[in-house]
């Protein structure tokens, strides 16, 4: 918070900020004093409206562009004759009163870019941090060790600060990739290295946090008492045993019997034709032994008596 000094004779004395400060967890620590050649209550309104114009401007890409009169296609020769038909005098159809003509005071492609003298953005730079520091909306972090990127410690850290609904600046020192991509997919987040920040994106955001060595400070570690993230756990795989421990070992040997099952019932099932053949071809010589028994012959009929 600000800390007010009475106007002496030499003029009124610069303002003293001293900033929250956390931990990436969000842990907090002890307050520390924000640079007086930069935080000193300097807040010049005009120069901060120039300056985002500036910058607004400078985004523009300028490409729009439309037809004059001599760029459109066709027209080349008189629609009719000067005289005798009545009507009015035409020179070419592309004249802007007819359709299809060309435009008239149209856009064509052009720079929008405004310069501003450095000194002028600086001190409109410093104007913006001032007046976000006089609401005590600059925080301190003592330090961003991001080994990979981790979109989740950014919302665990906003959370703890209790800031999650508000537009949040991060400014970094130097260039930290992991940073950056971790805060990347958050919509009120915007990360970017001190040395960069501009008044525009000061003011866009509602809380600044920066971290502690871009602006002098090097503090020590403190112990956490957050919850850190933890690594990614990978899939022990031991020869379709299942791991032990709750609910995934429960599932685990869920699936390994079904396994068990589906191998036992495929193992059946290719016994199954095996069986089948072989009680065909028993059956087949059972059918077959009677045919092959030779037939008893019949039996011999008696000679016919003689008529006398």
């Amino acid at each position: 918070m600000p800390d007010t000094h009475e106007t002496t004779g030499a003029g009124p004395r610069p303002m003293t900020f001293e900033a929250e400060t956390f931990t990436a967890l969000g842990t907090p620590r002890s307050a520390v004093p924000l640079p007086g050649e930069l935080f000193d209550g300097t807040i010049n309104l005009p120069v901060m409206h120039q300056a985002v114009k500036a910058f607004r401007a400078n985004q523009r890409q300028g490409n729009a562009a439309t037809k004059i009169r001599k760029f459109v296609t066709g027209g080349n020769q008189k629609p009719w004759k000067q005289k005798g038909t009545g009507r009015a005098r035409q020179g070419s159809t592309r004249a802007p009163h007819w359709v299809g003509g060309g435009t008239v005071f149209g856009p064509t492609p052009r720079s929008y870019a405004q310069y501003v003298p450095r000194q002028v953005r600086a001190l409109a730079r410093k104007s913006a941090l001032n007046a976000r520091a006089r609401e005590g909306a600059v925080k301190v972090i003592d330090a961003f060790h991001f080994d990979a990127p981790h979109t989740r410690r950014i919302v665990e850290l906003l959370a703890a600060l209790g800031v999650s609904d508000r537009k949040v600046l991060i400014l970094t020192d130097g260039a930290q990739p992991n940073v950056y991509l971790s805060g990347r997919n958050l919509p009120l987040v915007q990360v970017l290295p001190y040395s960069d920040v501009s008044t525009y994106h000061v003011l866009w955001s509602d809380v600044v946090l920066i971290e502690a060595s871009a602006i002098g400070h090097a503090l020590e570690p403190v112990a956490e008492t957050g919850r850190a993230v933890p690594a990614r756990k990978a899939r022990a795989v031991t020869h379709g045993e299942p791991r032990a421990g709750g609910a995934k070992a429960a599932g685990g040997a869920k699936a390994a019997k079904k396994a068990a099952t589906k191998s036992a019932t495929k193992s059946a099932t290719k016994a199954k034709p095996a069986v089948k053949a072989q009680q065909t071809k028993s059956a087949g010589k059972s059918a077959s032994a009677p045919a092959a028994k030779k037939r008893p012959a019949a039996k011999k009929a008696a000679p016919k008596k003689k008529r006398s």
